[in-house]
């Protein structure tokens, strides 16, 4: 029986195995820490670590980019096929901090390979992911015995994404010529479940800050002034209580205008998968269901917005009574957006409608946590999208079903910034353990998004070839 290109590159990724293991073991060893400045030496190393590797893979340009924190790593390798499109792969080399003493059953920055995991901190979030591509690469060249790839391809590899990507906009607003592409796949995502293989087709928005109350000057006697004068906890209360109505939704006007809503396909998706709300529960170590009327619990977490209450503090906590009218009161919240959502408007809406609710007496400051992150949402209908199932398929060999995610990050920027789909590719489970202790990747998992990758470039080739979706651009 001859062989198939799918077989020449299931022959090519294990020939190919234990070096790629031994190399992405290297990488992990360099404890890139962003949240840690005593750390910027290793960010460093391992942004210079990963360039040489990917000069090695065979990309003719790979460059360490530097930025006002952690520097970013570049990388662009051109098609031969001048008409081929451009693709930029996204990812972080930063982690998050890990030390034995957090519970660790070994080392977090020596790799431990164990049960057919490889345990490490970085290994799923985000190394794993990325590194996978170096050998997908390898593995599409040896079967279609190209020297170039399928399309053009660019790396944007940053430093800073555990840390709130504090300039990552900066950075692609800078070097947008250099990263004009037609799509963008973000390897920085996970999938249903081992046995259920998924592609996200897209992550929430995120506006977040605090507001301080101020009422009297000093905290003040509540037999002598309680009740005559405004108490700054009972203000917060009543503004906490009014944020939503009985139907658990947000209240301010115009919160929802624009909202994207899901379409009759997008829910049948939904709820083809296999969604155990016991579980959920026991994992959110929760006990009850409770949101928005009218939606599922996968809707509310994926595809609806949300307003949270993170934090809620006013007066005396300590053993005992105190009985004063406290002199400040200070909210935390933050609400998640989805398609449709504008961080700006939902930050102008949320002012005036925090400044009209409170009474004559009562002073106030509202601070956000910078501009916030913009909700990002792949159209299911999209070519390029079509083609990353199809790739995903012919690795998992089983069908791909379609989840979002209900946490934020920059993929939003990138899509905004240069003006193309951003598409999600990962292989993470939820057992993981992202940001926790003995953070692991599955190997079979990792070299099936290997498989998925070395396909991939070569799907997207022949469905740009067939209809291009975005002609003219990332050349």
């Amino acid at each position: 029986m001859s062989s198939t290109p799918d077989d020449a590159v299931q022959t090519y990724i294990r020939a190919h195995r234990t070096r790629f293991l031994t190399d992405l073991a290297a990488w992990l060893r360099i404890p890139s820490v962003s949240a840690d400045p005593d750390r910027a030496p290793d960010l460093l190393r391992s942004a210079e670590w990963l360039a040489a590797v990917l000069k090695r893979t065979g990309f003719p340009v790979a460059e360490v980019w530097p930025t006002k924190g952690a520097p970013a790593v570049f990388a662009e390798w051109r098609s031969e096929d001048e008409d081929a499109p451009t693709v930029l792969v996204y990812g972080h080399h930063d982690v998050q901090p890990a030390a034995p003493a957090d519970g660790w059953d070994t080392d977090p920055f020596e790799p431990a390979e164990r049960d057919g995991r490889l345990h490490a901190r970085g290994a799923a979030d985000d190394k794993g992911q990325v590194f996978l591509h170096t050998l997908g690469l390898g593995a599409h060249l040896a079967a279609t015995g190209r020297t170039t790839p399928a399309v053009h391809l660019k790396f944007l590899v940053e430093g800073e994404e555990e840390s709130g990507s504090p300039h990552f906009l900066e950075l692609i607003r800078e070097r947008a010529e250099r990263l004009a592409c037609d799509t963008v796949i973000v390897s920085d995502t996970g999938m249903w479940s081992e046995d259920t293989p998924t592609v996200c087709t897209g992550m929430r928005g995120l506006v977040d800050g605090e507001i301080v109350l101020y009422g009297p000057d000093q905290d003040i006697h509540s037999g002598s002034f309680g009740g005559a004068v405004p108490n700054p906890a009972t203000e917060a209360a009543r503004l906490v209580a009014a944020l939503h109505d009985d139907d658990r939704r947000v209240t301010i006007p115009g919160f929802y205008d624009g909202v994207v809503e899901l379409t009759g396909r997008e829910r049948e998706l939904l709820a083809e998968l296999p969604f155990d709300e016991a579980a959920w529960l026991r994992t959110a170590k929760s006990h009850a269901a409770l949101g928005e009327r009218g939606h599922s619990t996968l809707e509310r977490i994926w595809a609806r917005p949300t307003a949270e209450v993170n934090g809620l503090h006013s007066g005396y906590g300590g053993p005992g009574g105190k009985t004063i009218v406290p002199s400040t009161a200070t909210i935390k919240f933050s609400f998640r957006l989805v398609a449709g959502q504008d961080t700006a408007v939902i930050q102008r809406l949320v002012t005036g409608w925090v400044a009209e609710r409170l009474p004559a007496g009562i002073r106030h400051e509202i601070r956000f946590w910078g501009g916030g992150t913009r909700p990002c949402l792949t159209p299911l209908d999209h070519p390029a999208l079509r083609s990353l199932v199809r790739a995903m398929g012919r690795a998992f060999g089983q069908e791909i079903r379609f989840t979002r995610e209900g946490g934020s990050g920059p993929a939003a920027d990138l899509q905004d910034v240069l003006g193309v789909p951003v598409l999600f590719l990962g292989i993470s489970v939820p057992s993981d353990g992202w940001h926790s202790v003995n953070e692991k990747v599955e190997l079979d998992l990792l070299f099936k998004g290997v498989e998925t990758t070395a396909h991939l470039w070569g799907e997207l080739a022949a469905d740009w070839r067939a209809a291009p979706w975005r002609a003219g651009s990332g050349r």
